[in-house]
C-alpha cells in the first residue's frame, strides 16, 4: 500500500516548531559569543610563557577535540552533579556547546595569529605598546578577520550540532520534531520538515555571517597585506 504524505498534519504544531527553532537559535547565539571568548583566551593562553598554561590549554583542547560533544554533554548534565554541581538544562546545554565551540576556536584563532605579519608587531613595539597592548589593538583583530571564516563555518556546524541537547530535554528544534511524531506518527514529514528548517537556517547564518564578517573586517584584511 503506498505512503500518503499529509503535511497538513503539521499546522496545529507550527507555535512548537518556531519555538523550538528559536531555542535553537537562541543557544547559538549565546555559545558562540561565550565560545569566541574562550577561543581567545585559550589562543592567548597557548602563547604564553608560561609551560603550565600553555599544557592547560592544549590539554582542554585535545580533550573536546577527540571527544564526541554528546558525551561532553552528558558528562556536563548528567556527570558534574556526582561532583555536587546541579545545572538546568539550558545552561548545562550552553555550557558544553561553548566549551566545545572555544576548542576548536582556539586552534582557529591561534592560526590566525601566527599569520600576522611581525612587520606590524615591531611597529607596535617601536610605539611602546606593551604585549597586551598589541594582542588587543594589532594581532587579535587581524587573526580574527583572517580566520573569521573558518570561525563562521564552525559556528553554523555548532549549530547544527545542538540537536542532540534534546537528549537532556532542552525543547529545541529536534525536540520538538521527536515530540510531534510521537503524537501524529507522521515521522517522515515531520523530519522531513525539521531538516529542511536546519538546511535554511544553516544557509541563512552563514550569509548573515558572511556579510558581517566583510563589513567589520574588510578594513582589517586590507592593512593585513
Amino acid at each position: 500500500m503506498a505512503y500518503e504524505l499529509q503535511f497538513g498534519d503539521l499546522g496545529e504544531y507550527v507555535g512548537m516548531f518556531t519555538s523550538g527553532a528559536a531555542t535553537t537559535l537562541a543557544l547559538t547565539a549565546v555559545s558562540t559569543a561565550l565560545g569566541i571568548a574562550v577561543g581567545v583566551a585559550g589562543a592567548a593562553g597557548s602563547g604564553s610563557k608560561h609551560t603550565w598554561l600553555r599544557g592547560l590549554v592544549r590539554g582542554y583542547v585535545e580533550a573536546i577535540r577527540n571527544t564526541p560533544f554528546i558525551v561532553q554533554l552528558f558528562f556536563v548534565f548528567f556527570g558534574l552533579p556526582a561532583l555536587g554541581v546541579h545545572l538546568g538544562e539550558y545552561t548545562a546545554a550552553v555550557l558544553a556547546m561553548t566549551l566545545n565551540l572555544g576548542a576548536y576556536s582556539v586552534e582557529i584563532i591561534r592560526s590566525g595569529i601566527a599569520a600576522v605579519p611581525k612587520g606590524h608587531l615591531e611597529a607596535a613595539a617601536s610605539l611602546a605598546m606593551s604585549r597586551g597592548q598589541t594582542f588587543r589593538h594589532v594581532v587579535l583583530p587581524q587573526a580574527i578577520a583572517k580566520v573569521f571564516p573558518a570561525l563562521s563555518s564552525q559556528i553554523v556546524i555548532t549549530m547544527l550540532g545542538s540537536a542532540v541537547v534534546s537528549q537532556i530535554s532542552v525543547p529545541d528544534l529536534t525536540y520538538a520534531a521527536s515530540y510531534i511524531q510521537s503524537r501524529n506518527f507522521r515521522a517522515f514529514e515531520t523530519y522531513f520538515l525539521i531538516t529542511a528548517a536546519y538546511l535554511v537556517m544553516a544557509i541563512i547564518l552563514r550569509w548573515l555571517l558572511n556579510s558581517a564578517g566583510k563589513r567589520l573586517f574588510s578594513r582589517n584584511l586590507r592593512g593585513a597585506r
